[in-house]
């Protein structure tokens, strides 16, 4: 049997501010999120709830995802969001799509300066006519909804805002993450690969960046259409358009020349 797990747990002993040695729990979610999607799996969530609660105290999920299945992400949120100790996202690299969903679940979010968020509209592949295609998009429609309340309840953004950035595909840098609330705090490195300070928000602010890719497309065949147009001729332009010359030769003098002919046949 294929192996589907895309997590992996791992026990990190560390000291709390009472000077006493504790062991944190570490998720790591590293990939693509069930590259076999969880729709009508239920081995495979079990087995993640099961390690989940198998342990106690607190945990630090580290992601660096691209993404993937939504059903998946969806059930992961709930299960980290209804665990009894706090749950810790660090983003190390990217957490894009469905990973954004699941970092959304933590009590405290932190990334990496040199890490991106990205988040827009759930897509999928389907075939049939009309009718199923129509049955297709109103589920995506109910799907991109489910995701917005997570992007809510973290945020605090308008739901027609968080929709517009899901629209244009966004991709957020760690501090226009933090900027619009998607984040709590940029992780600065120390010397323990482990450990990290935040940074101080009014310093973060001033240096952020979003992307959206679908804007920059948009404005590129814009700028390519603006240029291979061509020029429309207006009803003023075209009477101003002079005939072209006839430089042949004109019909009365090609006659006489030809009675010429005759007579010297």
């Amino acid at each position: 049997m294929k192996n589907k797990k895309f997590w992996n747990w791992k026990n990190h002993k560390t000291v709390n501010q009472e000077n006493e040695e504790v062991t944190e729990r570490i998720l790591e979610l590293y990939g693509t999120i069930a590259e076999d999607s969880w729709f009508d799996d239920d081995i495979t969530p079990q087995l993640f709830k099961d390690e989940l609660n198998a342990g106690s105290g607190n945990i630090t999920v580290w992601i660096n995802s691209p993404g993937g299945d939504c059903i998946a992400a969806a059930q992961i949120y709930n299960m980290l969001t209804e665990y009894k100790g706090s749950v810790t996202v660090k983003i190390d690299g990217i957490a894009a799509s469905a990973a954004s969903v699941i970092a959304m679940a933590g009590d405290r979010i932190l990334m990496s300066p040199v890490s991106m968020m990205m988040i827009h509209n759930p897509a999928t592949f389907a075939f049939g006519d009309h009718i199923e295609m129509q049955k297709v998009m109103d589920m995506l429609t109910e799907v991109k909804e489910s995701i917005i309340n997570a992007y809510v309840i973290k945020t605090g953004l308008s739901r027609a805002k968080l929709s517009h950035l899901m629209d244009l595909e966004t991709w957020m840098d760690a501090n226009k993450a933090v900027e619009l609330g998607f984040a709590d705090d940029v992780i600065q490195k120390t010397e323990n690969m482990e450990d990290e300070k935040s940074t101080d928000k009014k310093d973060i602010l001033s240096d952020s960046m979003l992307f959206s890719r679908k804007a920059v497309n948009n404005a590129l065949f814009n700028k390519l259409e603006k240029h291979y147009e061509k020029p429309k001729v207006t009803a003023t332009k075209q009477a101003e358009i002079k005939e072209p010359v006839n430089k042949g030769t004109p019909a009365k003098e090609i006659m006489e020349r030809l009675e010429v002919i005759k007579r010297l046949i």
